[in-house]
């Protein structure tokens, strides 16, 4: 709440701040040894999507990489959480974060910035 000199009541709102990450994979190795590693990658996205903070994942077309869409956490806990991937742990993927803001989306989108 913000309040004026005289003590009314100016505005009164919730902010939320809702900020979303797209998070681009680029492989490192070739595909059969991504591949085998694919399960526990599943797994580790499966986790995070469990949790709330995974929206969108797959790969890149060609198949060069993978995309990842999150929401609902810090950079810093994105940075954290992206050190389990098995991808990472293997040395298999680069990672580069993009942080956004999001200001227009469908309607069937409201869910995710609310």
């Amino acid at each position: 709440m913000i309040r004026a000199a005289n003590g009314d009541f100016l505005l009164f709102f919730q902010i939320i701040s809702e900020q979303m990450f797209l998070i681009s994979l680029t492989y490192k190795k070739d595909l059969q040894e991504l591949d085998a590693h694919l399960p526990a990658h599943s797994a580790f996205l499966d986790k995070y999507y469990q949790a709330g903070k995974l929206i969108v994942s797959g790969r890149k077309v060609p198949r060069t990489g993978g995309i990842i869409l999150a929401h609902q956490l810090t950079r810093t806990e994105l940075e954290q959480i992206l050190t389990e991937d098995p991808f990472y742990t293997n040395g298999l993927a680069d990672y580069e974060i993009t942080e956004f803001t999001p200001t227009k989306h469908a309607p069937e989108f409201k869910v995710f910035t609310d």
